[in-house]
């Protein structure tokens, strides 16, 4: 069973996701962070439709880091409830290892 999982959240512009991404391969809680171009999101916050640009946030890393991770988030992130939907994966034996080796 791989220990390999992918988080997803959002951050509102560009310099936010780049800051993020850094932050979290720097620190090794992250083997790899994709940050999406601008995209729009639609949502229902405070019972108010909210229409706003957002930047999708991709992380892999291993569910060792998960609780690590969480917890960064919620001191690097803007948001008062961010995007937090963790997806277990299945990557190659190579990836896999790379990931474990670039997280440890």
């Amino acid at each position: 069973m791989s220990d390999l999982i992918v988080i997803l959240t959002t951050m509102p512009d560009d310099d936010r996701a780049r800051d993020l991404a850094r932050t979290l391969v720097e620190e090794r809680l992250a083997a790899c962070v994709n940050v999406h171009s601008s995209m729009i999101s639609t949502y229902r916050w405070k019972d108010i439709v909210e229409v706003e640009p957002e930047r999708q946030i991709v992380i892999k890393t291993t569910r060792s880091r998960l609780a690590a991770i969480e917890m960064r988030l919620r001191t690097l992130h803007p948001y008062e409830v961010p995007e937090f939907v963790v997806l277990d994966a299945t990557a190659s034996s190579a990836y896999d290892r790379w990931v474990k080796g670039a997280t440890a």
